[in-house]
């Protein structure tokens, strides 16, 4: 057995700094560190096992003799414990005074971890994911990998290490002290400021503390900080409804500190993302580049009261974890220590805290006394001052990302106030981005994994926060992955300029109830389509995912109490890529009630892979400001928006849309009462009725591209 990577020496890279020497002896990973502020290498040592490395270099070590006696030849290559590998692209460089060419395997059904060889040996593994690339290279091969993405010219290169001033309790305007880490480039002198990137973070900002002080490296200063009442801030946390006002307080003490330049960036993913964006709007002259990635949006778009409802385990699984401490509990947001479906099932809504967890949640029991749209939840709304954003911001994102519906929104914000600089970036991507190449059975190209992903992140602080010229401002300001053709496109906005609105109308004999009904969509709207009826039942609700996946609906749409409309077969491909939405109109016996929407694709064995859906709530048909219950049998509209996509659906296949009243993962069975949904406990079966015809055209509008 060939055993050539045993005691190989590699180069370890971290966002394309030297991370020190690996190498791998019969039993342990042995790790060389760099001193992170004079960058000189240190002694051997067995690797440490609290390090929290992306690349897996103990699942390396464990399969290390499965990859060395591997023949790498073919297209494809199975490996002995059932990895799946691809070509994928090839690297040419002089290695010695020698032109070499190397190869880069994909790895498929699994977390990314790629690996390079040279004439059929390996010479490199690495993990892309969104904090930065990590590799472990053969030493003077460098120049044969992906690493060569961080040598551009123009973009900030690891000249620094890093010069930790400790912990710092900044006061904000209430007095309430935030813990807050300063990390500079080493080796600066006094007084030269500095361009900053601020983390804020409800997770412990000592969590990511290695991933975030990687731009100290570059030659930005870092600050890390825990948003209040979490970790060691003081105060109680609030979700969303001081972040607007600490962001631009930690900004205000930022530049004024002297070794800032006054030019600050900032940064940050779901919880994170929403700081951010919160920040954005709060107009701060001083905040020049924010990168918002997967960002939870505001509390009655995406959270807590997605469409109006009322959130269900999405929320209460993260809002349970923030409550037994000021330390993220991470097995209860798994679902490891709390059961989802007890939680979800347990009533009423407003004591769930206190039948999981043992005590109350602060958050929960605020919330619950503002079951209204009042000036509690307009201050945690970011929307209602986008007319204060004014920085360049680059939005990222992906199709199966569970809060795509706040990225949407985001969207929607800088697009309506036409802020100068915005960009989006949206791959076949979860909400831990850039992660695999096949997801819950759908396969997507090589390419769906980029090793560019922080390096254009990096390229949008250089040049807002540097004035750096790499040209981020000239490229497309929309890039995204299309499913099903299985490669990225460009356009000039997002949705995509050259899309075409097209309506796809509702119809049927009046039995569009499950998919064996007689539910049609079609481009023409039928003047005399009758009435759709189904039955909502509370205590029975539709008990999908709930998550952003392409789920397979085909056994819930066997349903009644589903309506079901489908498209004939298509006779050529059709490419959807944009914002989606539904216009219905509807009818309930109920005081109140949900509607809850989505689009699949169905192919000829009958399976349906859910594309997108939302929810909302009846009685904020007319707005979020006027509530208004609804009248037994009376017709309204309701203008429903859906999540992105980008997606080729199939010649031989057909388009889906569905209706129904509930998915109680998603939300909260609507109880149909219109009493306060956190301690109403008698719910009301009710008659739902959905009209399609010349006077109500129930429609779905789908952005076609429309291909020559």
């Amino acid at each position: 057995m060939s055993t050539y990577l045993h005691n190989t020496s590699f180069n370890f890279y971290c966002s394309g700094i030297y991370t020190g020497k690996i190498h791998f002896t019969e039993q342990q990973v042995m790790h060389a560190k760099v001193d992170l502020r004079r960058r000189t290498q240190m002694q051997d040592n067995v690797l440490d096992g609290l390090v929290s490395y992306v690349l897996p270099l103990q699942k390396i070590l464990e399969n290390i003799a499965v990859y060395a006696k591997t023949e790498w030849v073919k297209e494809e290559v199975v490996l002995e414990n059932g990895a799946v590998y691809q070509k994928h692209i090839s690297y040419e460089a002089m290695i010695a005074g020698t032109l070499r060419t190397s190869q880069v395997w994909a790895l498929r059904n699994q977390t990314a971890l790629d690996i390079v060889t040279l004439d059929g040996e390996i010479i490199a593994f690495l993990t892309p994911n969104r904090y930065g690339m990590e590799l472990i290279i053969k030493d003077g091969y460098e120049q044969l990998t992906p690493l060569t993405v961080y040598q551009d010219p123009l973009l900030s290169q690891a000249e620094y290490g890093i010069n930790d001033l400790g912990t710092f309790l900044i006061p904000m305007r209430d007095g309430v002290r935030l813990a807050t880490d300063v990390f500079l480039p080493d080796g600066i002198p006094a007084g030269t400021g500095l361009p900053t990137i601020l983390v804020r973070t409800c997770y412990d900002r000592n969590g990511k503390k290695d991933v975030f002080h990687r731009w100290a490296n570059k030659g930005y200063a870092v600050v890390s900080q825990d948003v209040r009442g979490r970790a060691d801030s003081e105060g109680e946390l609030i979700p969303f409804y001081y972040e607007r006002d600490d962001g631009y307080d930690t900004i205000d003490w930022i530049i004024a500190q002297d070794w800032s330049d006054s030019n600050v960036g900032m940064w940050g993913a779901s919880y994170l993302g929403n700081v951010v964006v919160a920040a954005a709007t709060s107009g701060h002259p001083n905040l020049k580049a924010v990168v918002d990635e997967v960002n939870v949006g505001s509390p009655f778009v995406d959270t807590v009261r997605k469409g109006g409802t009322l959130c269900s385990w999405p929320l209460l699984s993260w809002t349970l974890a923030q409550s037994v401490g000021t330390r993220t509990d991470f097995d209860i947001f798994g679902g490891i220590t709390v059961d989802p479906q007890a939680a979800v099932d347990a009533r009423p809504i407003k004591d769930i805290p206190q039948q999981m967890i043992g005590k109350a949640s602060g958050p929960w029991d605020l919330w619950s006394r503002h079951p209204e749209y009042d000036d509690f939840w307009r201050n945690c709304t970011f929307t209602e001052r986008g007319d204060q954003v004014r920085v360049p911001m680059y939005v990222i994102s992906g199709w199966y990302d569970g809060d795509s519906a706040g990225v949407s929104e985001t969207w929607r914000m800088l697009s309506q106030h036409d802020v100068p600089g915005r960009k989006i970036r949206l791959g076949a991507w979860e909400h831990g981005p850039n992660r695999a190449r096949d997801y819950k059975g759908v396969s997507f190209g090589n390419d769906a994994v980029v090793y560019d992903y922080d390096v254009s992140v990096l390229r949008w602080f250089d040049h807002y926060l540097k004035g750096v010229a790499n040209g981020i401002d000239q490229e497309p300001r929309a890039s995204y992955y299309v499913v099903g053709e299985n490669r990225w496109r460009t356009s000039e906005d997002w949705t995509p300029v050259e899309a075409l609105n097209s309506l796809f109308y509702l119809s049927s004999g009046g039995r569009a109830n499950s998919a064996s009904g007689d539910g049609k969509l079609l481009l023409v709207p039928e003047e005399h389509s009758p009435e759709d009826t189904f039955s909502y039942n509370p205590l029975d609700p539709l008990d999908d995912s709930g998550e952003r996946e392409p789920e397979n609906l085909r056994k819930y749409e066997l349903r009644n109490d589903i309506l079901v409309y489908t498209s004939e077969v298509l006779s050529s491909d059709l490419l959807v890529a944009g914002e989606l939405s539904a216009v219905i109109y509807a009818a309930s016996t109920g005081l109140d009630t949900d509607w809850a929407v989505s689009l699949s694709e169905v192919n000829p064995q009958g399976d349906s892979l859910r594309l997108s859906n939302y929810i909302v709530r009846a009685k904020y048909r007319h707005g979020l400001d006027h509530p208004q219950l609804l009248v037994a049998g009376q017709v309204e509209e309701y203008d429903i928006f859906m999540p992105n996509i980008a997606h080729r659906f199939a010649a031989g296949n057909r388009i889906r849309f569905t209706v129904t009243s509930s998915s109680k993962n998603v939300a909260f069975p609507n109880t149909n009462t219109g009493n306060n949904p956190y301690e109403d406990t008698e719910p009301l079966t009710v008659q739902q009725t959905l009209y399609h015809n010349s006077q109500y055209p129930s429609h779905v509008k789908l952005p076609v591209i429309v291909e020559h």
